[in-house]
């Protein structure tokens, strides 16, 4: 049978969206455009399917009110003062035994893998390369790429695509977000970074068995 050239391109750009959802969610204080987004119809419908459950302040409260939550909590989850979840590969992987440090080993495994694949950094990012909504947002591009190359009907691109997802997936991603997350999920105080975390595990389990 043939390549149904559409579906795959879909499945693709279906999992780019999520990864680029995580992405924003992981990167900085979500802004008030972004909770409007995930407010919005499409989204809050999607995470009713899933069981997915912000909590009804974050549905009925002004939206200025809940970004300035989300920012306070962002702040002490991943940022400081005090104790703090580094949202760092290298601080949650263990090298030769020792603990973890920034600009470690996995740091610089992760920024050669990136720029081999020909991706650069925007001029303005200042962050370490294995942060995770850099290593998330790799993998938005991988995706994007491997969508436009199905609906090209370049079956041999998107198989390349898929493949550098696969290894990025099971070297960097497996190793560390899901101890990363469950640390949010124990730490968090409202339910939207609890949430994210759980549903950033479960779609990595799933991209764990399909690729």
């Amino acid at each position: 049978m043939g390549t149904d050239w559409n579906r795959v391109a879909v499945n693709a750009e279906s999992r780019r969206s999520i990864y680029g959802m995580l992405t924003l969610v992981f990167r900085e204080e979500p802004s008030e455009a972004l909770i409007n987004e995930l407010r919005g119809p499409r989204l809050s419908g999607a995470f009713s399917e899933i069981d997915l459950e912000l909590g009804d302040s974050f549905y009925n409260d002004p939206v200025s009110t809940v970004a300035d939550q989300l920012a306070l909590e962002f702040s002490h989850l991943f940022i400081g003062p005090g104790p703090h979840i580094s949202p760092h590969e290298s601080i949650f992987t263990e090298v030769d035994g020792g603990s973890g440090e920034l600009w470690g080993t996995k740091t610089v495994e992760v920024k050669k893998f990136i720029e081999t694949t020909g991706l650069g950094y925007a001029s303005r990012f200042t962050g370490l390369p294995d942060h995770i909504s850099v290593e998330l947002e790799f993998m938005e591009k991988l995706t994007e790429w491997e969508a436009e190359k199905w609906m090209e009907m370049d079956r041999i691109s998107a198989e390349y695509c898929l493949s550098i997802q696969r290894m990025f997936l099971q070297q960097h991603l497996l190793t560390w977000i899901p101890k990363f997350c469950n640390a949010v999920i124990t730490q968090a105080a409202t339910p939207f970074y609890r949430e994210m975390a759980e549903l950033t595990i479960n779609f990595l389990e799933l991209e764990q068995q399909s690729l």
